[in-house]
């Protein structure tokens, strides 16, 4: 039961959080952050996401203005899911490195 509203709740916010960083990256030509997951605590106090960024020589400094922007990132997401949650959770953001992975995984096989 906890599992499935853990899951749930975890969704909403993905989702969420994307259009925000959708809206936000429309001034910035060039770069473009995805969502690409996220998880929630199981008592719902703590929401870690993991972004992917396009181009990814900029993810460390994309991560570092996350950062230091994340209370207004929370409180545009409360005022998106105030009424769907009573407590928003405390966010932090890690870069989700997996595209780069595969890719390089993907030129090893090659040679």
């Amino acid at each position: 039961m906890q599992e499935t509203r853990q899951n749930r709740i975890a969704r909403l916010l993905q989702k969420e959080l994307s259009l925000i960083f959708q809206s936000q990256t429309r001034m910035m030509r060039g770069v473009m952050i995805s969502v690409t997951r996220c998880r929630v605590s199981p008592d719902l106090s703590i929401c870690t996401a993991y972004l992917s960024v396009f181009p990814s020589e900029k993810g460390e400094e994309i991560i570092e203005n996350v950062n230091a922007n994340v209370k207004s990132i929370r409180y545009e997401l409360g005022t998106r899911v105030r009424n769907q949650l009573r407590i928003i959770p405390e966010l932090r953001f890690f870069i989700d490195d997996s595209l780069d992975y595969i890719e390089h995984i993907d030129e090893l096989l090659k040679k």
